[in-house]
């Protein structure tokens, strides 16, 4: 793999199996990179019952954690246009180990709150370097079924955490979960180091090999926005649906970790199924389109209030639609992106990604510990709504400005 300027041509003798073997070390980067939220969310009412953190604090460590990775994700993707994909991931990966070995020694809310800040760095790697790997080394008309499989790697994540991971945390203990994770987390590490090729030197520095502007009219901007409100809605869900199941409709801490598990599973699909739509032509019309169906998502999460078994429904919806939104963004990041820019411009729709994870569940927090959980998922529609206008604006006035016109 290359360095600065190189993303755009995939080497000639790219095998299948190098390719598969490529994207399942990305997939799985791109779960550690956030495994840390889905946990801090399957394993919510225990830490809320056990380490005696409260609802609002339970919010706070994903905006503390994605805060981080909003405001480190624009120096992270000059870091990976710099250093190039693989120091960049093996770096991924061991500060994930670091940061949930914290998580699963923290003796109250002050350290928890640190190692998610710590846990920021993953988050502002994961996309840069994963989309500048598949730019430098994979072939153009597999790039978006790779992206998909990739970014489903977070979700991949959220089954972790809510299925084997919350079932260990039963059986072990929930620091003894966390401890298993930041294992795994180095041995991927490990993986990375020996698997992947050495990066090439950074070409000296002048004006042609510099990185080139934003192409005009690009996506990124609106993008970004998007990424925001969607994030919002997304970080909201994450956070607060296992302690929904627990609080408002009955279910056990294993049971309402399930609700995770589910909708990992269901973003796994949505993510790889969006993605290989998403041509040229069709993708601009994808987040918009995805973003309605997550209105129609929170709807029936605030329905579940009343109408229990709607919860499951609702998780698969939010898997298929919201959490999908983020693939399709990266795969117009990668069709649009002037050569030598995929990590910034990638890191610039990940900070609107992140930002909104930061400010979505602290605003639901103040809901969810008044019991309101169905005015707080009425809050998530409407994110959601707006996620999807701007969508929506921006590919109405990229159809209008693009130089082939029309599509």
């Amino acid at each position: 793999m290359s360095g600065v300027g190189t993303e755009a041509r995939a080497p000639a003798g790219s095998g299948e199996a190098r390719t598969s073997g490529l994207t399942a070390l990305l997939t799985t980067a791109m779960a550690f990179s956030m495994l840390q939220l889905f946990l801090l969310g399957a394993l919510g009412p225990r830490l809320v019952d056990r380490l005696g953190v409260s609802e609002t604090v339970l919010g706070l460590t994903t905006t503390v954690g994605f805060g981080t990775a909003a405001v480190l994700s624009p120096v992270g993707g000059r870091i990976v246009d710099r250093v190039g994909p693989r120091r960049s991931l093996v770096a991924l990966l061991a500060v994930s180990a670091v940061a949930l070995g914290l998580i699963g020694a923290a003796p109250g809310s002050g350290l928890l709150l640190a190692a998610v800040a710590v846990g920021g760095l993953p988050q502002a790697l994961a996309n840069p370097a994963t989309n500048k790997a598949i730019l430098a080394s994979v072939p153009p008309q597999r790039r978006g079924a790779v992206t998909g499989a990739k970014q489903s790697g977070v979700q991949l994540g959220a089954f972790a955490a809510g299925l084997p991971l919350a079932v260990a945390a039963g059986a072990i203990g929930w620091r003894g979960a966390v401890w298993v994770a930041a294992g795994a987390a180095l041995l991927a590490a490990l993986w990375a180091w020996r698997a992947l090729p050495a990066d090439a030197p950074r070409p000296l520095k002048d004006a042609a090999n510099g990185p080139k502007p934003s192409r005009p009219h690009g996506p990124v901007p609106w993008l970004a926005a998007f990424s925001l409100f969607l994030g919002a809605g997304i970080a909201s869900v994450n956070t607060y649906l296992a302690l929904f199941g627990a609080r408002s409709l009955d279910m056990g801490p294993t049971t309402a970790g399930a609700l995770i598990a589910v909708l990992g599973v269901a973003g796994i699909a949505g993510r790889i199924g969006w993605s290989r739509a998403a041509t040229p032509g069709r993708a601009p019309w994808l987040p918009g389109l995805l973003a309605g169906g997550a209105v129609g998502a929170a709807l029936l999460l605030a329905a579940a209030d009343r109408v229990d078994p709607l919860v499951w429904v609702a998780a698969v919806a939010v898997g298929v639609f919201a959490v999908s939104g983020n693939a399709v963004s990266m795969v117009l990041v990668m069709q649009r992106s002037a050569p030598g820019r995929a990590g910034q411009d990638s890191a610039l729709v990940a900070a609107g990604f992140f930002a909104g994870f930061a400010v979505g569940p602290p605003l639901f927090g103040l809901l969810a510990e008044r019991g309101r959980y169905g005015e707080g998922w009425l809050l998530v529609a409407g994110e959601f709504a707006v996620a999807g206008a701007v969508a929506l604006a921006w590919a109405v006035r990229d159809r209008r400005t693009r130089p082939d016109g029309p599509r």
